[in-house]
């Protein structure tokens, strides 16, 4: 059964320098955000059918990973809906196990693709042995919380500038 929460899914290999840009962007994240009412992380790690059923239950996505947009190194790039199923379909070689174009076809086959989802991908430098990206690729993990900031506030999932939202279990409370 498909929830309302938001799935925010981080893939990456931390094993190869900026190829595990994902994962150091979730614990950014997550230490700045340990508890945002109807938001779920996910370390994915290289990816697996596992995930798909996470993926089919969620009811937005946010996956955040390394990529190649043949930009400069460490730039920030999100990708909405079909623009990322388009970017995911082109051929690339990959490190993960399965491809996230694969776990987004089993949620799309069993019509539970979550509507809507962003791919959060930061240009990589490097993809080789190294547990910590490369200094210009770190340098964009404030940026990339950012752009996941504006996506949740336009979800109504973090207040906007100088209004505060509560928790839905509160609602009751303060309701007439």
């Amino acid at each position: 059964m498909r929830s309302k929460n938001t799935l925010i899914l981080a893939v990456g290999n931390t094993l190869l320098s900026d190829e595990g840009i994902g994962i150091h962007v979730l614990n950014a994240l997550q230490d700045k955000y340990p508890d945002i009412d109807g938001v779920e992380y996910i370390d994915g790690g290289t990816l697996s059918f596992s995930l798909a059923s996470w993926i089919e239950k969620a009811g937005r996505l946010i996956v955040i990973d390394a990529a190649n947009f043949h930009q400069a190194p460490g730039t920030v790039c999100c990708l909405h809906n079909e623009e990322m199923d388009r970017f995911l379909g082109l051929p690339r070689r990959s490190v993960h196990e399965v491809s996230l174009l694969d776990l987004l076809d089993i949620a799309r086959l069993t019509e539970c693709l979550p509507e809507p989802r962003v791919l959060v991908g930061i240009q990589a430098e490097k993809i080789d042995w190294g547990e910590f990206p490369s200094p210009v690729v770190a340098a964009a993990i404030p940026q990339a919380i950012e752009e996941i900031e504006k996506i949740l506030r336009d979800w109504k999932q973090l207040p906007t500038v100088g209004q505060t939202l509560l928790p839905a279990s509160h609602l009751e409370e303060i309701s007439p």
